[in-house]
């Protein structure tokens, strides 16, 4: 601890105690009645508006980890880590699609999470399980990263050490966003969101202006990344990239980006934060206006040639064999000390956001679809939110104890798993706001198979530094390429999905009650029978 930037700790603690003030004041913003019901305390009431939406549904997409992640895989192998570009724009049409038709029919039935949609449209407890089970699992890692971008920061602070002293401000941190999380619900982060966006916005914008000047312009920093990439890297005898893609990657690219398309509106936060939402209109623009943030993940981006192009940057990134530090060792080195701590709360607050939206969105799974369906159907609203409050308190704890217990690595392996995992949900999902033909038996069949294969071929993948779990592509069975996993799986699930769909219906196997019709998928806000309830109503 005696290396700690005093400056740049102070403006951390500043901003972490500012949305903390922020956080619990959030329970009395556009309160309703009482706070006891899912409605409020898991959804802010489903009453935000197109304002409010587009910064809490940016605050579930653009993390703390992507804030570390994605320069992260620039700076480790060049172009290839700009394959979230076009990912987030094959994402947003998906969601236009898809997102008010979730967003009507949940508003009609109560549907607190995309299972709850899923155990009506298809009648099975199983199936809904099945999906809640997978959000949880796909969430848990998710969360864990949030804290490694938050232990990224804080080492290059100078917050080292061993023991209590190293992690005794990420207690801190999650113990305060728990204590407003419980007390607030989805209004503390849809409010701090404003803070956690402006400061991004501002960090950005001024460091593709300012780094430049410092480096030598951009001429210099792609001349600088160009090289470095192409160096031979001793451990795989290969250069680690090219700040161009080549035609052995172009696949790898492909699929990277579609596979997450079809995964990002799906994940349970971003779901949590759609359905808050006060009218199907809102998840309209939304869907056309969340594309700006696509800039400034490209912006965000660049800054991974930029570590690769400061000498001293790119040698203590490389000396601690963790390109996760990029840009904070880059926002150490090149931003006057104050500024650096500010951009640091910008990670900081990056992380609280998602994290608290993350935990909301596994606890409410875990409440509606797996204690009240299996052992409390006769559960109260009360009764459910004060179960999803106290679940939420151990999401954190587990998060945390993963981060401190295991190696870093794990958590960022387990996260790939999480979108090969989330994908195979799609086909009850995503196609079953359009079409009910699917079995629910084959839906179910298609997700286990496809789950199996994802998760053991992920397993199965090397890296340089590690036996298991290394990356999330792998050789594409009779085509010859490698591909993203969770592309491949999903194939796989719905070749399974609509041959058995066939049989099934073949046969005449029962298949479940649908709860809902069809202009349930279209109906607003003043149609939702939910609306009808006078103890829903917000101010």
């Amino acid at each position: 601890m005696d290396n700690v930037n005093g400056v740049e700790l102070t403006v951390f603690v500043f901003f972490i105690a500012l949305v903390t003030v922020v956080g619990f004041a959030a329970a009395r913003w556009r309160r309703g009645q009482t706070l006891l019901h899912l409605d409020e305390w898991g959804l802010g009431g489903r009453s935000f508006g197109t304002f409010v939406t587009w910064f809490l549904l940016g605050g579930d997409l653009y993390t703390a980890y992507t804030f570390i992640a994605v320069p992260a895989a620039v700076f480790a192998s060049g172009a290839m880590g700009f394959w979230s570009l076009p990912y987030a724009a094959i994402a947003y049409p998906i969601v236009f699609l898809i997102g008010p038709r979730l967003w009507s029919v949940s508003h009609v039935h109560g549907y607190v999470t995309p299972a709850d949609f899923v155990r009506g449209r298809f009648g099975s407890k199983s199936l809904g399980l099945a999906v809640a089970l997978t959000g949880i699992l796909a969430m848990m890692p998710y969360i864990a990263l949030q804290l490694v971008g938050i232990q990224a920061v804080l080492t290059v602070m100078g917050v080292k050490g061993s023991g209590l002293a190293r992690d005794l401000p990420l207690f801190i941190a999650f113990a305060l966003l728990a204590a407003y999380t419980y007390t607030s619900g989805l209004r503390a982060p849809a409010l701090i969101a404003f803070v956690k966006d402006a400061l991004i916005y501002l960090v950005i914008i001024v460091a593709v202006i300012y780094i430049p000047t410092k480096l030598g312009g951009w001429g210099h920093i792609f001349d600088s990344a160009q090289a470095s990439l192409t160096k031979v890297n001793p451990a795989t005898h290969k250069p680690s990239g090219s700040i161009i893609t080549s035609d052995l990657n172009h696949w790898a690219y492909g699929t990277l980006a579609l596979g997450s398309s079809l995964a990002l509106f799906i994940y349970p936060h971003t779901v949590t934060g759609a359905l808050a939402a006060g009218r199907r209109n809102v998840i309209r623009r939304n869907a056309a206006l969340l594309p700006a943030y696509s800039l400034l993940l490209g912006l965000l981006a660049l800054l991974g040639y930029m570590a690769l192009a400061k000498p001293d940057v790119a040698a203590a990134v490389k000396a601690a064999k963790n390109p996760q530090l990029a840009v904070p060792t880059l926002f150490d080195h090149v931003f006057p000390s104050w500024f650096a701590g500010v951009a640091f709360a910008a990670i900081g607050v990056g992380a609280l956001v998602p994290a608290a939206i993350m935990s909301i969105a596994a606890s409410n799974l875990f409440t509606r679809n797996v204690y009240k369906t299996f052992f409390r159907p006769e559960a109260s609203p009360a009764e459910e939110t004060r179960v999803s409050q106290f679940v939420s308190l151990l999401v954190k704890v587990g998060a945390l104890v993963f981060v401190l217990a295991f190696d870093k690595s794990l958590a960022i392996n387990l996260q790939l798993l999480g979108g090969i995992w989330i994908v195979q949900t799609f086909p009850s999902l995503a196609l079953g706001l359009f079409t009910r033909w699917f079995h629910r038996w084959a839906l179910l069949a298609g997700w286990a198979v496809a789950m199996v294969y994802g998760t053991v071929t992920a397993y199965r993948q090397p890296s340089p530094t590690q036996k298991h779990f290394g990356q999330p592509i792998a050789d594409i069975p009779l085509i010859h390429h490698t591909g993203y996993i969770a592309l491949t799986a999903f194939v796989l699930n719905m070749l399974v999905v609509v041959v058995l769909t066939v049989l099934l219906r073949a046969v005449k196997v029962a298949d479940g009650v649908d709860e809902t019709s069809p202009s349930d998928f279209l109906a607003d806000a003043e149609d939702s029978r939910v609306r009808d309830l006078p103890e829903l109503t917000t101010g």
